[in-house]
């Protein structure tokens, strides 16, 4: 087998501004695991959030290059993947892991969905994410979302404009599912202050409130509020379920910081035993990031699968999106391919 990779920029539309960052784009490397003819495909992005730059990210890959030649078939690479979780950042085992996927799927003439057992994959609507950006232009985009069809939006939170960002939002698509999202800003009280002051525009959710790292603070807020509660940064492996179990209604997550579709499957797993709900998420990436996720909806409450759409130029296509919907091409493997 041979691993082979290649970078290249991704650039927002607008920088996305969330309470801890502001990012105008990120740069992308493009992962090409090849076997007996076939090519399967994956991506990892840097994050300055999870320490992943591009020089760790070559770092990983050239390491692997020589470990994936000593592998005669995709299977057996396939089930040694968990025992990597220990070397790899996250991003690049779930690069690889979806190469794996993707080579597997496309030699099977199916999708992966397919060639996991899963459902069949239907058109899923996903969310949209307004970033933290004055009322008016959260109105004005919130607004032409509506007109292209989205039906949930995720408004990200942190500062003093929070309940005006909200209300402008409210207004402008009065049927929309809202799910707010502070990544981690507010304090537990702020969070119920917050939520009862929104009460009237009809919270869907909101994500990971408060920092990481204090779950019992989660189950704190979800004893004085109505509004379903999300771990995200707080559900990262199948660990620390046992934590979030009664804390929250549901986690999120992400391909990209959990390791991949295999890891994925096992905290869906864990967490459903726990009766908590699914969100799916994503970091900015093209297509081709964002398509394993694709792939797993099925049974999920929240999809927000929007990374693609954020972009000025996304080099893949393949999964739709553009109107609220997420479509799956006929394609094996992934279903994603080179949009030039």
């Amino acid at each position: 087998m041979r691993l082979g990779w290649r970078t290249y920029p991704l650039r927002l539309r607008e920088p996305l501004r969330i309470s801890r960052s502001a990012m105008p784009g990120r740069d992308a490397v493009q992962v090409d695991l090849s076997h007996d003819g076939v090519t399967g495909h994956g991506e990892v992005v840097t994050s300055v959030y999870f320490g992943l730059d591009l020089a760790a990210i070559l770092g990983s890959l050239t390491g692997l290059r020589y470990r994936v030649r000593g592998y005669d078939e995709p299977e057996a690479l396939l089930a040694d993947l968990p025992a990597l979780a220990a070397e790899l950042p996250a991003g690049v085992l779930a690069a690889l892991d979806a190469a794996v996927h993707d080579l597997l799927g496309r030699r099977a003439g199916m999708g992966v969905h397919q060639w996991l057992g899963r459902p069949a994959f239907s058109p899923t609507p996903t969310a949209y994410t307004i970033g933290l950006v004055a009322p008016d232009h959260a109105a004005t985009t919130a607004r032409a979302l509506a007109r292209r069809g989205f039906r949930l939006i995720k408004v990200k939170c942190g500062d003093a404009a929070d309940p005006a960002r909200i209300a402008a939002v409210r207004a402008a698509m009065p049927h929309a599912r809202l799910v707010l999202d502070p990544n981690g800003a507010w304090t537990p009280e702020q969070t119920v202050r917050l939520l009862d002051a929104v009460r009237p525009h009809g919270i869907d959710a909101v994500e990971q409130p408060i920092a990481p790292g204090t779950p019992q603070l989660l189950a704190w807020i979800s004893a004085r509020t109505d509004v379903p509660v999300i771990a995200d940064e707080d559900a990262t492996t199948v660990a620390h379920l046992d934590a979030l179990a009664g804390a929250v209604a549901g986690i999120n997550i992400k391909i990209a910081k959990c390791g991949g579709i295999h890891a994925a499957q096992q905290i869906a797993a864990g967490a459903s035993a726990y009766g908590m709900d699914l969100m799916l998420g994503c970091l900015v990436a093209s297509s081709l990031g964002i398509a394993p996720a694709v792939h797993l909806t099925s049974g999920a409450r929240w999809i927000d699968l929007d990374g693609h759409l954020l972009l000025t130029d996304d080099p893949w296509t393949g999964i739709g999106g553009h109107d609220g919907i997420l479509r799956l091409t006929d394609e094996p493997g992934l279903g994603v391919r080179a949009a030039r």
